[in-house]
Parts: structure tokens; sequence; C-alpha cells
């Protein structure tokens, strides 16, 4: 059977065009109406040279990946898609809805409305392995084409108008660099228009990805999975740390700040008896005192009954906030749960499918860094 590429895959479009002597700049006209109209053919698409319908009929597909399912959480403002890839692989998309209006401002209400951010995927699966994430239980399964990463977007665009993206579903964004950096390109563009600032890329520390994501992709928020504030006890929870020592990442991560000029987002799992003590928070704020960060303090999903670790107590993970805050001036903030009830929260992606005899009264999947295929 022939495989098709997406028609948001920019880089094959981009090659075929040219290759054709079809004007490029006809490629944001062709994603505005498949967007416009989902369930559009590509020879209704208007006014295309005519060799271009012939090109796009034999080698695209306006989506080569489908929504298979759609999980409400209780929550009320979380939402996950199992989408389905041509290659039969699955993967997770959730949609987070924040309320901007919550809270004040200055004294005053603050002014804005419901806002949603999607978490995409990057990989079918992840090689890290990191002992708190379900994804990495998976093993890694192959990269997106960055057709799909963008179909992800499309995707939840349908559902809800999406105003962030977060590089923190399934799998190692710098691991699947090329396809990243096209994928983002075309967020950027027409007819998406996402801004730059809008944009996270999640990474437990890629070093030599790391050292060129700002040239090739200024403006954008790096986020980064520190989990730990010394490399031993980070190679307990993230064996990936062994190829990428903790002193050359921080070196990375001073010269990727100095470049860009934008704080850099500090992501840290709390685990109970294990990183979350009074002595590992002066050293996380000694490893960090010099760089402009904020750090986002996470409470452990447990994946299931099989976790070998426990969430944090509510009152271990305030004392580590006071002490980055307090004694090191470090912009601290607690990541709110959304979506652990369909697995869709931190660490809990993982493509559990019902079989087809059980589909009916399946239970909830699992959270967002956590599938299991």
């Amino acid at each position: 059977m022939a495989t098709y590429r997406s028609v948001f895959d920019a880089a094959e479009l981009r090659a075929q065009f040219n290759a054709a002597g079809i004007n490029t700049k006809f490629m944001a006209s062709i994603w505005k109406y498949v967007l416009q109209n989902p369930g559009c053919e590509l020879d209704e698409i208007p006014d295309l040279p005519s060799s271009a319908y012939r090109l796009l009929r034999t080698k695209f597909k306006p989506f080569t990946s489908t929504v298979h399912s759609v999980f409400h959480s209780t929550d009320g403002v979380t939402t996950k898609l199992l989408i389905k890839l041509q290659n039969g692989a699955f993967v997770e998309a959730v949609i987070m809805t924040y309320d901007t209006r919550l809270g004040k401002y200055g004294g005053k209400p603050r002014l804005g409305g419901p806002r949603s951010t999607l978490c995409i995927s990057s990989q079918v699966g992840c090689k890290m392995g990191c002992k708190f994430c379900a994804t990495g239980t998976m093993g890694f399964k192959n990269n997106l084409t960055s057709g799909e990463i963008v179909e992800q977007l499309v995707h939840a665009s349908l559902l809800t108008n999406i105003r962030n993206v977060v590089f923190m579903g399934m799998g190692e964004p710098l691991n699947n660099y090329t396809a990243l950096v096209e994928a983002i390109r075309v967020m950027t563009g027409s007819p998406f228009q996402l801004s730059p600032k809008r944009i996270t890329v999640s990474t437990v520390g890629i070093i030599h990805a790391i050292n060129k994501l700002h040239g090739n992709l200024p403006g954008l928020n790096l986020a980064v999975s520190l989990h730990a504030p010394v490399q031993e006890i980070r190679c307990q929870i993230m064996p990936s740390a062994r190829a990428f020592p903790l002193e050359k990442l921080m070196t990375a991560l001073q010269t990727y700040q100095k470049n860009s000029q934008q704080k850099i987002f500090i992501e840290y799992i709390m685990l109970d008896g294990m990183n979350d003590e009074e002595q590992h928070a002066h050293q996380l704020g000694k490893l960090l005192e010099t760089f402009q960060v904020v750090v986002n303090l996470i409470p452990f999903n447990p994946i299931g009954s099989s976790s070998q670790f426990r969430t944090s107590s509510d009152q271990k993970v305030s004392d580590f906030q006071k002490i980055l805050r307090g004694t090191y001036n470090i912009r601290t903030t607690v990541r709110k749960q959304m979506g652990q009830d369909i697995s869709g929260a931190c660490g809990q992606l993982v493509v559990n499918l019902p079989d087809k005899r059980t589909r009916e009264n399946t239970s909830l999947l699992t959270d967002i860094e956590d599938l299991r295929i």
C-alpha cells in the first residue's frame, strides 16, 4: 500500500513543489484551506496550478493521522486525544484549558478569558527511560514526521482555539530534532501564526541539540527536565543523565541563556525521600543561582501500582519552594495537576489501548509523559 505524506509535512511538500516547478507560496493557502475544511479532499482546494493537483493527489493526504478517541477529565479543563498514525501506532496529545481571569493582577481583576495549551508528542515511546515516567516503559518505537507533529495541533484546533504549545508529551523532542524544528516553523508561520514565545520545548538535556536550538528557533521557550540537583541522583532516576553529565549540561544552558537572553524553565519532579529534602533544595538553589530561571515543582503522578516512587507531601513541596524563593530568590511555582483521571497528567502518557471486546466500558487512559502502547 502506498504511503502518503501529510500535507503539513513542510519539507517534503516544499521539495516536491520545487522539483515540479510549482511556487511554494501556495503551501500556506493549502494549509489554511485544510484547517478550515478538515474533511476536504485536496482536489477541492481552489486556485492552485493544475500540476499541483496532480502532485498532491499522488503523494499527499490532508491528514495521515486520525483522532481515535477523546477523553474528558472530570476536572472539566483537561482533554486527552488518542491519535492513530498511518503506521498503526498511537500517540497522545493533551489540551489543558486555563482561565486567565482567575486571581487578581495589581489588585484588579485580570483581563482575558479561557486559554488553551496543547501538550504535543514528538515520538512514539521514548528511549530516555526516566524511571518516574510511563512513556519510558514503552521503549522507543519511532520518530514522528513533522507533519504528524503539526497534525496534533490541527486536530486540537478543531476542538478549541490553541494559544500555547508545549512539547511535553510522549518522547524526547530534541531526539527528533529536524522534524521538531520543521514543525515549529510551520506553527509559527501562516496560517497558524503562533508566537515562538508561546511554544515551549522540554528536554532531559540533549546537550548537542541545545547548543544549536537558539540558532534554529530563536525566541522559543526552553524547559529542562532537571529533576535532581546532583549527577548521582539524576543518574538513579534518569539513565540518560550518564550520557549528558550535569556539569556539561549546565555549561550548555549558560551559553544558551547568554545567546537567547531568555529565562529557562526548570522542571523538577518531587519524589518522596529521593530528591525532595531541604538539602536538595539548597543544592538546587546553588546550582541555579547564577541563572535566570523559573523552577516548576511537579508533584509525582504514580504510574499504576508498580511505581517505585511515592509522591512528596504537600508540606515537603511547600518547604522546598520556600527555600528556593526565600534563600536563593528563585521564582518557583508548583504545577497544578490536571487530567490525572485520564492519565493525561505529567509523566502519565502511555498508550493503553482497550481491546476490542472491552472498548465500550474501558476505563480512561493514563497521563501526559506516560503513554504506553
